[in-house]
C-alpha cells in the first residue's frame, strides 16, 4: 500500500531564509524541545548521507528511529529524509519518506511544504493508521514562528 500526504504553510519571510532553516540541520534544533527528547547526528553534518537518530518523548508510538538525508536540492529548495533503521521500518513500512519544499511566493513570502510518502508491506496495511501529518504540521508551525521571530526581512518589516 502506497500513500502520500502533504500540508503547507505560507510564511512571510524570503524563501532563502526559510531554506536556511529547512535545508539544514538547524530545523532539528528548532523542533527538538517541542517534539523530541533528543536528536543525535550519527554520521555527517547535514549533507546527503547524514544519519540522524530521533528520540521521541514518552507516550510516542516508539522510542527512537534513524533517518537518513537522501536528497538535498539547493536550487529547487527540496530536502528528503528516509527512515533507515527501526521505528516505521519495524512496523512493516518499506518506505517512510519526509520531503520539505520551500517555494518562493514573492520577495518576502514563501510556502513551506511537508510531504509524507510511505509504502507498507503486504500484511501490514493496518499500520497505515499510524501515518499522520500532525507532527509535521507542528514542525511547519514551529518553523514558521522561528523564521518570523528571527528574520530581518519580512513582508511586515
Amino acid at each position: 500500500m502506497h500513500g502520500i500526504l502533504s500540508s503547507e504553510v505560507t510564511v512571510n519571510v524570503p524563501a532563502s531564509e526559510a531554506w536556511d532553516l529547512y535545508g539544514t540541520l538547524k530545523l532539528m534544533d528548532v523542533v527538538v524541545p517541542e517534539f523530541f527528547s533528543a536528536i543525535d547526528v550519527l554520521k555527517g553534518d547535514g549533507e546527503v548521507g547524514t544519519v540522524l537518530k530521533l528520540f521521541f518523548n514518552p507516550g510516542a508510538l516508539f522510542y527512537a528511529f534513524e533517518e537518513t538525508i537522501v536528497t538535498i536540492n539547493e536550487e529547487k529548495m527540496i530536502k528528503e529524509t528516509d527512515a533507515s533503521k527501526g521505528g516505521y521500518l519495524n512496523m512493516g513500512f518499506n518506505l517512510y519518506r519526509v520531503r520539505y519544499d520551500v517555494i518562493p511566493k514573492s520577495k518576502y513570502s514563501c510556502i513551506t511544504r511537508v510531504t509524507l510518502e510511505y509504502d507498507l508491506k503486504e500484511g501490514w496495511i493496518s499500520n497505515a493508521q499510524y501515518v499522520s501529518l500532525v507532527p509535521f504540521i507542528g514542525f511547519l508551525r514551529v518553523g514558521s514562528n522561528y523564521l518570523i521571530a528571527n528574520t530581518k526581512h519580512t513582508s511586515s518589516g
